[in-house]
């Protein structure tokens, strides 16, 4: 018999994200990413900035350690929605958060987007933009999908690492 080295078959498998899916489905959450912004008990917030337009937190599945959710407070779904205002901080905190990553792990490059839709893989009906950090030698998302995908560092590492360098890098005074 001839030996399977495709660990994960045709998928990508993200241990835990299921049970958590299921049980957000099941409760009375309408937008986890609403839930973070109200920090509530319902959902695990890994919030690491939030002002009076938008918020930053990690992504609790993350593709690599370091991997930001930058999102509007407004709930709104399409990018055409965003004020004049909202674009120019959602920029800024690109810049803060990329500077930020910098720090902390120096990669070599940044995946910088929206998932807008369904049809585009959006898995949550609020705006959010995703910054992946991305490193030498490292696979990129076809062949994870394909392969394998080791996070040399748990996210809740990451986060104590982000909250300490938080006001380093975001200024509610700003």
């Amino acid at each position: 018999m001839e030996k399977d080295n495709n660990l994960f078959k045709d998928n990508l498998h993200a241990v835990g994200k299921l049970k958590y899916v299921q049980d957000l489905k099941s409760s009375d959450i309408n937008c986890i990413l609403c839930e973070i912004l109200a920090d509530s008990e319902k959902v695990e917030v890994l919030k690491i900035y939030q002002d009076d337009t938008m918020a930053i937190s990690l992504n609790l599945y993350p593709f690599n350690p370091g991997h930001l959710m930058i999102f509007p407070v407004r709930h709104i779904v399409d990018f055409r929605e965003l004020t004049e205002p909202e674009i120019i901080r959602l920029s800024y905190l690109i810049a803060k958060c990329q500077d930020m990553l910098t720090e902390m792990y120096n990669p070599l490059g940044y995946n910088v987007g929206f998932n807008q839709g369904k049809a585009a893989g959006a898995s949550i009906e609020h705006l959010h933009l995703h910054i992946v950090p991305r490193f030498k030698r490292e696979l990129g998302y076809i062949d994870i999908i394909g392969k394998t995908r080791v996070l040399v560092e748990d996210v809740h590492s990451v986060y104590k690492k982000m909250k300490t360098l938080t006001p380093k890098y975001f200024d509610k005074n700003e």
